[in-house]
């Protein structure tokens, strides 16, 4: 059986495929147990700084949910696998970003998947829908309380209650989008925010990202206040120092993540 999920680590950065394009890259629970597995592989991993995960072929990221196999109904093999995964659109404290490189459809869960991504890049051809209310569910791995977190209230919910689909210049007026571009150009436009990450303290990115998505909890004076453990290990770290001295020095500095 051909791998569900690729896992590529060079020069830093994970690349992480949903591999079943002849599906849409739909996710059934082996691509789930799949992925979930090379999440906490890629947490501890310390050559993977940045990971970037994205959909096999030209036609989707994901479509979510593979619908067939839900509609086994109970299976004890299907749900022991569930048993073991722990979704990405579940992991609020994953340490490291996470780029979702977009290209065609991105509809239901693996909408979902893209928004509990740190940054997404999307190609100009890159349609983003919650469709789950056509099909008695919900978008309840995250969608439902991502989506009226990161866009306004009001065009969320208009999303939501119809699941009308937004294409990628429109995600992007709206901030859901961090850069579209051709889809030709897309690996490079990647490349490129990938190298700007990995040109930062890895440490200073840890910190960054607990402080975000704890302090988001939490009203703005508490958020200030709060004390945060990756800030407390970055501030007596050695690269807090070598950062100011390499700008000093006018050199490029040299990260030792310690």
């Amino acid at each position: 059986m051909t791998a569900s999920l690729l896992l590529e680590i060079a020069n830093g950065v994970a690349h992480l495929t949903i591999n079943r394009p002849e599906r849409l890259n739909a996710m059934d629970s082996h691509a789930h147990l799949a992925l979930s597995e090379a999440l906490d592989h890629c947490a501890t991993n310390e050559a993977v700084h940045v990971l970037v995960l994205t959909g096999a072929g030209d036609r989707a990221f994901s479509v979510g949910r593979d619908l067939r196999e839900l509609s086994q109904g109970e299976d004890p093999e299907i749900a022991a696998r569930w048993h073991s995964i722990r979704r990405l659109t579940d992991r609020h404290d994953y340490p490291k970003p996470i780029i979702a490189k977009v290209a065609g459809y991105a509809l239901g869960g693996g909408f979902e998947l893209a928004l509990a991504c740190d940054i997404i890049i999307a190609a100009e051809d890159a349609i983003f829908g919650l469709p789950e209310a056509r099909r008695g569910l919900i978008p309840f791995a995250g969608g439902i309380h991502r989506l009226p977190r990161q866009i306004p209230l009001k065009i969320a919910m208009g999303h939501l209650l119809t699941g009308r689909e937004l294409n990628a210049a429109r995600a992007y007026e709206l901030g859901l989008v961090n850069e579209v571009v051709p889809v030709e150009h897309l690996d490079k436009a990647v490349a490129s925010w990938t190298s700007d990450i990995l040109a930062c303290a890895p440490l200073s990115i840890r910190a960054i990202k607990e402080c975000v998505s704890d302090g988001l909890r939490l009203a703005l004076p508490e958020a200030m206040a709060a004390t945060y453990p990756a800030e407390e290990m970055r501030q007596a770290s050695r690269d807090s120092i070598e950062g100011p001295r390499a700008f000093a020095e006018k050199r490029a500095p040299v990260w030792t993540g310690a």
